[in-house]
């Protein structure tokens, strides 16, 4: 048992090095300036998988080679896996980086400070549909209005194939008191109602590549 459980970890990190370096690969084509200023949602790095990460793997694998400039870091509301793990990896790594409120990020964009978006997913229909962290599609959405990449970078298990579209895909509905209290604080009428999903789906027409380990990924 303990060998088949260390196998499986030491599978999950050569997939993840080998999805982000094809997906550092592709981010080289898309985007003609260097060093590259790149946009992170969620936590996608080795705190989230094993050793290495698949979205922020490609942040390691352009850092290692000079080519990144900065990484602007969304702080994912409302548990702010951004501000509180991806920040601290990339602290950790010594790449620059700037946090920013999720809000934040189409301004950004706007105002020619990003490069190229990478985000992780925790499921892909097999149409290319992504479900990812609250807040992708409309990461998405600015992404294609400001001519911005947006890459999707995961392992090929989280491709369902049983799921024709990402409206298949169930979302969590979160406690509302993650959204009524801060810091142990109520910040709102204390019987407000919440919408909290944890995650969204974003239509795969908004997404410039879905990337794994066996390169870039295309629907049949």
């Amino acid at each position: 048992m303990l060998a088949e459980a260390l196998e499986i970890l030491d599978e999950d990190e050569r997939l993840n090095r080998s999805a982000s370096a094809h997906a550092a690969e592709i981010v080289l084509e898309l985007c003609d300036r260097r060093p590259l200023r790149l946009l992170s949602h969620c936590n996608a790095g080795h705190l989230a998988t094993v050793a290495w990460g698949s979205a922020l793997g490609v942040v390691w694998h352009l850092h290692e080679r000079g080519l990144v400039e900065s990484v602007l870091v969304d702080e994912t509301r409302p548990l702010l896996q951004g501000a509180r793990l991806t920040a601290w990896e990339v602290a950790e790594a010594g790449v620059p980086y700037r946090v920013q409120p999720d809000g934040a990020a189409a301004a950004a964009m706007a105002r020619g400070l990003v490069d190229c978006v990478l985000v992780g997913a925790d499921r892909i229909a097999a149409n290319g549909d992504v479900a990812n962290k609250i807040g992708t599609y409309g990461l998405a959405i600015a992404a294609l209005h400001h001519n911005v990449p947006l890459v999707v970078v995961a392992p090929s298990s989280t491709i369902d194939a049983s799921l024709a579209t990402g409206a298949e895909i169930a979302i969590e509905e979160r406690p509302p008191d993650e959204l009524r209290t801060f810091a142990g604080a109520t910040i709102t009428p204390p019987d407000a109602d919440a919408f909290n999903p944890a995650f969204d789906v974003t239509p795969a027409d908004l997404i410039t590549a879905v990337v794994t380990e066996h390169g870039r990924y295309r629907p049949s």
